[in-house]
């Protein structure tokens, strides 16, 4: 009888393996390594007084894993200009991205990723500046309300590529570009709280890359997500519906390790809103109503959303 049991179980394991590929995703499509620099998407007319373009090629190809003991070591970089914008001296950068970065109450995991960014970020010879956008009110925290409002302040000093990033993600490829690419990519999919496995395959979050005017042609993301979880979904949902599909690139270019913190409240609501039709029109970067103020500091420009 038992050993029957046992059969039946792995025959549906086998069965939802081979017949529901979404259950899993041990296996997914991926743009391999050869076929990135294909796929980034460059600023041509991003030109400064160099005569050289910068390269990526190289950087991409010759890719080599960080190890995670070094994340929290000293590191050593070219102090950025006022606001954390920084821009190549020796070739004329053809990515131009804006990290943001929603943030309440996580100053020690904040201080690591600031100084490791940077270091990792000049590695690249991108044009970046880095945004902390920080929720000020007694609220559960909403996430995509403040990657909503860091996108309305980059996207107002011209940033044509916007990276939303966790603050307790650290990227562990050389390789892994901080720009955009021709479809809104899913840049940590190889995490290491995952085993470097990816959960399932509609996962978008952790830290994403998205042309600006992908962006805004979803309204960006919702605003109705209070506490964690759903709003990820949501976003995926948005672009999906206007047929802009998420991809990934290499395992071997998205690697990332997550700095240990405490798990926030989860949202009771989450699958309720998820389940209610898209309201794309009414809801995201257009619906904005929270005063905020920016402040550009050393390192990164502060902006506080009371």
């Amino acid at each position: 009888m038992i050993t029957k049991c046992v059969q039946c179980i792995c025959a549906l394991v086998i069965f939802i393996a081979v017949y529901f590929p979404s259950r899993h995703a041990r296996h997914y499509d991926y743009i391999h390594l050869k076929d990135v620099i294909s796929e980034l998407v460059f600023n041509i007319n991003n030109k400064f007084s160099q005569e050289k373009n910068c390269e990526y090629g190289a950087l991409i190809l010759n890719n080599t894993e960080i190890i995670i003991a070094d994340v929290t070591q000293t590191k050593y970089f070219i102090p950025p200009l006022i606001g954390g914008e920084f821009i190549p001296q020796t070739c004329n950068p053809l990515v131009k991205s804006a990290i943001i970065v929603p943030y309440r109450n996580r100053l020690e995991q904040l201080q690591v990723f600031i100084h490791f960014m940077h270091f990792f970020l000049q590695q690249q010879n991108i044009h970046y500046k880095i945004f902390i956008v920080e929720q000020n009110n007694t609220l559960p925290f909403n996430r995509a309300e403040m990657m909503n409002y860091g996108a309305k302040i980059a996207i107002e000093s011209n940033f044509p590529c916007l990276i939303l990033h966790d603050v307790d993600l650290i990227p562990l490829s050389t390789g892994n570009i901080y720009g955009c690419s021709h479809r809104p990519r899913h840049m940590s999919s190889s995490l290491d709280t995952f085993r470097y496995n990816l959960p399932y395959l509609t996962l978008f979050g952790g830290a994403i890359s998205i042309l600006t005017s992908h962006f805004k042609k979803v309204n960006g993301m919702s605003n109705l997500f209070f506490g964690w979880g759903g709003e990820d979904d949501n976003f995926y949902n948005r672009l999906e519906s206007h047929q802009i599909l998420p991809y990934r690139f290499d395992p071997e270019l998205s690697r990332y390790t997550m700095l240990i913190h405490k798990k926030q409240s989860k949202n009771d609501k989450r699958f309720q809103i998820l389940n209610k039709p898209l309201n794309i029109e009414n809801d995201g970067l257009n619906r904005l109503n929270r005063k905020y103020l920016v402040i550009p500091e050393n390192l990164f420009t502060r902006i506080v959303v009371n």
